[in-house]
């Protein structure tokens, strides 16, 4: 008997090269910050001899950048979802009027580019002395943020049971007691879904850092990337490093998080 053939082979090895060629820019950004300084950009296939001076120079010139981006990504997610999911749960089960025009405002919203929203912010931010500021940072980026995170977690909380909402309310809980002990249990997946995005949305954000500071005393990772490639040209190693260590977070989110975003974004696609 004749073997059949394998049919997903060649798809399988497209999908190998496609995620060779992907992942090449990681492995030479890694490659490149394991180089002595000076020969970055002439290195080998391979860090024979590895050098870690790049990631201390790095440490030293933006520990303080990457400590302004988390502590920013890390606020921007607390108040985008501490205002999306009171929101959503409203949305979702409440017998409001003019939701649909609401959820329609809501994506308009996402529809308006990033610098037009910048530069509303840099007059109000300038007469409310925001500008150059941590709270300002976490307020711009929570922009994109809110939407986001209300129409996924909307959408997940319209398919709670409502059985298990009325068996609470026999119980004599409330509204708000419903709301903490049971929506935001059921609705896990969602709100890890909407966290790592608006996380990722916060660490990524590059418009808002350059347009909302003006000094050093608060930069995020992404403008100091920016103005250290300028400034370090022959420091490859140490701007590579710092890519890397830009990288790791964001990385290591999405791989802690990857089952609950997968179960999250399915349960909470935009119906």
């Amino acid at each position: 008997m004749k073997r059949a053939p394998r049919r997903g082979l060649p798809s399988t090895l497209a999908g190998i090269v496609l995620l060779t060629l992907m992942l090449f820019p990681v492995y030479w950004m890694v490659n490149a910050s394991l180089q002595p300084t000076g020969t970055a950009l002439g290195a080998g296939w391979f860090p024979v001899h590895p050098d870690f001076g790049g990631y201390a120079t790095a440490l030293r010139d933006q520990g303080g950048n990457l400590v302004t981006s988390l502590v920013v990504a890390l606020g921007s997610v607390v108040l985008s979802l501490g205002l999306a999911a009171p929101a959503a749960y409203a949305l979702a089960r409440f017998p409001l009027r003019g939701v649909n025009p609401v959820l329609f405002a809501v994506l308009v919203t996402q529809m308006v580019p990033d610098i037009v929203v910048a530069d509303a912010l840099y007059g109000a931010y300038n007469d409310l002395g925001l500008l150059n500021s941590r709270a300002g940072l976490i307020l711009a980026d929570s922009t994109a943020g809110v939407p986001f995170s209300l129409l996924i977690l909307r959408s997940s909380m319209q398919g709670i049971p409502r059985e298990i909402i009325e068996a609470a309310r026999v119980d004599g809980a409330g509204r708000l007691r419903i709301f903490f002990s049971v929506v935001l249990p059921v609705s896990r997946n969602a709100l890890i879904t909407a966290a790592v995005f608006t996380f990722l949305f916060a660490w990524s954000d590059f418009l808002f850092a350059l347009t909302l500071t003006t000094t050093q005393t608060v930069r995020p990772i992404t403008l100091g990337l920016y103005q250290y490639i300028g400034a370090h040209t022959h420091q490859w190693n140490a701007t590579m490093a710092t890519a890397v260590l830009a990288s790791l977070p964001a990385a290591v989110l999405l791989v802690v998080a990857q089952r609950h975003v997968a179960a999250g974004a399915t349960n909470g696609a935009v119906k």
